[in-house]
C-alpha cells in the first residue's frame, strides 16, 4: 500500500478559498491506488493507468457510408446521367476481389471496404436512392460531390494516436473507443478502499430503539453511497463510541488494511469529541478551515501514512464537504484526473444576501420560467441538518466568493443533484 509524506496535509489554520485549497493539496498528492490489468468489460467506471494509444486506425480502410454504388467521380457527367456497368459486390467483411476499371461501377453495401482501382481508386459512392438499376448497368444522376458517401481511413483514429489520457474515469463510449483501437485489456487503478465510520454516543443504527438523546445514523449511508459513486470500494465499520483509546484502536486497524479512513462528526474540541485526540496517536490531524458555507471545518490528517478525512457531522454540510472538497482529493489519491461536476445557469427567483470571500451553495428547486429557462426557487427551510432540504430540491445554486448579494432576475450555477453523484 502506497503512502503519503507526514506533511501532506499540514495547515496553517488561516480561512481558505475552496479553489485555494483544492490547488495546494493537488500539488501534494500523489496516486496510492496500484495498478492492475483488466479486460475492458471489467473496466467500465474505473481509471486508466496510462495513456491509451490505438494500435490500428479507424476505421482500418476507406469504405462506403451507405448502400449504393462505388464510382470514379471524374467519370461521371457534369450535366446529365451516367450509365455504367455494374461488374461486381462488395459488403462489410468481404472486399470486391479485384481492382475495379475505370468506366464502372461496383455494388457496395454499408461499411464494404472501397474497391481498389487502375490507375487511381474508386473515390465516390451514389447511394442507392439517388441511382437506378437498369439490367447489369446502373443510371447515375449528375450533381454529386466527390467524396461522397465514403468514409476515409483513420479519420476517427490513427494507429498511434493517443486517443485517452491517463486519469481518465472509463465511460461505456471509453471503452468502445479502447476496443476500436485494438485493445482487450487494459492498466487501471485498483479501486480505493475506503473505511467508514461514524463516530458519537448519541449516534444509533436506524431501527434501532432510540434512546432520549439519541438520533439516527444518516450520514453514514449518505457517505456510503457517495463513495461509491467515486468509484471507491467501501468498508462500513458501523458506529464508534466516543472514546480515545478505543477510536485509536479501531483506526490503526482500518488504517492497516484501507487506502483512506473517513468520519463524519466528531472532529471539534469539545469534551466529547475524540477524534483528533486518537488520531494523533497514530499520527497527526490538521484542520483546514474552508471558506464555505454549509462546512468549513474538514480534518485531513494521516494514519499510519494513510490519509483520513473528518467531515462535518450535519448531513448536508457532510455531502458538500465530500463533494466539492474530499471527492476531488480521493480522485487525485486514485490516480484520477479530478472533473468539475456538471453545471448550467439558471435565473434566480428570490434574493439573498452572504457574507463576502466566502463560496455558498442554497438548495433550490427549478421551475420552468415560461421562456424557454429555468428559474430556482430557494427551499424554505435551509439548515445543515435539515435532510428533507436535499430530497425535496433539484440541486444547488453556486455563489462565488465576490458576491455580496444575489437579486430575483440574476443568473447564478446550478448543480444538479446527480452531477454530484447523489
Amino acid at each position: 500500500m502506497a503512502q503519503l509524506s507526514d506533511d501532506c496535509f499540514a495547515h496553517g489554520g488561516a480561512l481558505l478559498r475552496l479553489d485555494a485549497a483544492l490547488a495546494e493539496l493537488s500539488k501534494r498528492l500523489i496516486p496510492i491506488a496500484p495498478v492492475e490489468t483488466l479486460p475492458l468489460a471489467l473496466c467500465h467506471g474505473r481509471i486508466l493507468a496510462e495513456p491509451l494509444v490505438a494500435k490500428v486506425a479507424v476505421p482500418p480502410s476507406d469504405n462506403s457510408a451507405v448502400d449504393g454504388y462505388a464510382v470514379y467521380h471524374d467519370e461521371l457527367s457534369k450535366d446529365g446521367d451516367t450509365r455504367l456497368p455494374v461488374i461486381g459486390r462488395a459488403a462489410a467483411g468481404h472486399p470486391y476481389p479485384s481492382l475495379q476499371p475505370r468506366g464502372t461501377a461496383v455494388r457496395v453495401l454499408t461499411g464494404a471496404v472501397m474497391p481498389r482501382g487502375e490507375n487511381g481508386d474508386p473515390d465516390t459512392v451514389m447511394m442507392q436512392e439517388d441511382c437506378t438499376r437498369d439490367g447489369d448497368a446502373v443510371i447515375v444522376k449528375p450533381g454529386i460531390k466527390r467524396g461522397a458517401n465514403r468514409r476515409l481511413a483513420g479519420e476517427d483514429l490513427q494507429a498511434g494516436e493517443t486517443v485517452l489520457s491517463a486519469g481518465c474515469i472509463l465511460a461505456a463510449p471509453d471503452l468502445a473507443l479502447a476496443a476500436a483501437g485494438g485493445h482487450a485489456m487494459l492498466s487501471i487503478r485498483r479501486p480505493l478502499r475506503v473505511a467508514l465510520i461514524s463516530t458519537g454516543d448519541e449516534v444509533h443504527e436506524p431501527g434501532s430503539t432510540l434512546p432520549d438523546g439519541g438520533i439516527y445514523d444518516a450520514n453514514r449511508p449518505l457517505l456510503a453511497a457517495l463513495l461509491a459513486s467515486a468509484g471507491c470500494r467501501v468498508s462500513d465499520l458501523g458506529i464508534q463510541p466516543d472514546r480515545r483509546d478505543h477510536l485509536a484502536k479501531v483506526f490503526a486497524d482500518a488504517a492497516r488494511d484501507h487506502d483512506a479512513v473517513i468520519t463524519s462528526g466528531g472532529v471539534s474540541t469539545g469534551d466529547e469529541d475524540h477524534v483528533k485526540a486518537a488520531i494523533e496517536m497514530q499520527g497527526r490531524l490538521d484542520f483546514w478551515r474552508l471558506a464555505i458555507k454549509p462546512g468549513r471545518p474538514v480534518a485531513l490528517g494521516l494514519i499510519g501514512g494513510v490519509p483520513f478525512f473528518g467531515l462535518p457531522g450535519n448531513p448536508v454540510a457532510a455531502m458538500l464537504t465530500f463533494c466539492f472538497f474530499a471527492r476531488p482529493l480521493l480522485q487525485l489519491l486514485n490516480g484520477a484526473s479530478p472533473r468539475q461536476p456538471r453545471s448550467f445557469p439558471v435565473t434566480a427567483g428570490f434574493s439573498y444576501k452572504k457574507k463576502a470571500d466566502r463560496r455558498e451553495w442554497v438548495r433550490v428547486s427549478l421551475q420552468e420560467d415560461g421562456k424557454g429557462g429555468w428559474r430556482a426557487e430557494k427551499y424554505a427551510v435551509d439548515g445543515a441538518g435539515v435532510l428533507t432540504s436535499l430530497t425535496r430540491t433539484d440541486g444547488l445554486i453556486e455563489l462565488p466568493e465576490d458576491l455580496l448579494r444575489l437579486e430575483p432576475g440574476e443568473t447564478a450555477r446550478f448543480y444538479p443533484y446527480d452531477s454530484l453523484g447523489l
